[in-house]
């Protein structure tokens, strides 16, 4: 088994066919949207192969280290995770081509008017294990 992150942007991947803002839903495509997304970690529990879901808050910032006895350094002059990430999943499947198959079903998460977002999602696979150094 394989462990993929299947990644839901905010903006920064191409354009969904159905890309009205969430912010522009109703309530009642907003919670159509959530239990689809509820159902298919629960179809997934079922086969073994969902790990964890999570959506995320829109507040946060970076965050980095600036030195020995120094505060950190927060924010800075780059697009932030909250305004690019939505929210991810992580599948543990047998193959890439089941994390595709997955990401494209997940993709299919009905948005306003109901109809489906056909959203672009990134698919990653986590290090089996860490890169080698070569000399």
């Amino acid at each position: 088994m394989a462990k993929y992150l299947l990644l839901k942007h905010y903006r920064g991947a191409p354009a969904p066919v159905n890309d009205v803002p969430m912010d522009q839903w109703t309530p009642e495509e907003i919670s159509a949207h959530m239990q689809y997304m509820n159902d298919f970690a629960a179809r997934l529990e079922e086969t073994g192969e969902f790990v964890d879901s999570q959506a995320l808050a829109p507040e946060g910032m970076f965050v980095r280290y600036d030195g020995e006895g120094r505060p950190p350094v927060t924010d800075g002059p780059f697009a932030e995770t909250k305004d690019l990430i939505a929210g991810w999943m992580v599948i543990d499947v047998d193959s890439h081509e089941r994390a595709v198959e997955l990401a494209g079903d997940l993709s299919a998460a009905p948005g306003a008017g109901g109809k489906p977002i056909h959203e672009w999602l990134e698919v990653r696979p986590f290090m089996a294990e860490p890169p080698t150094i070569t000399e």
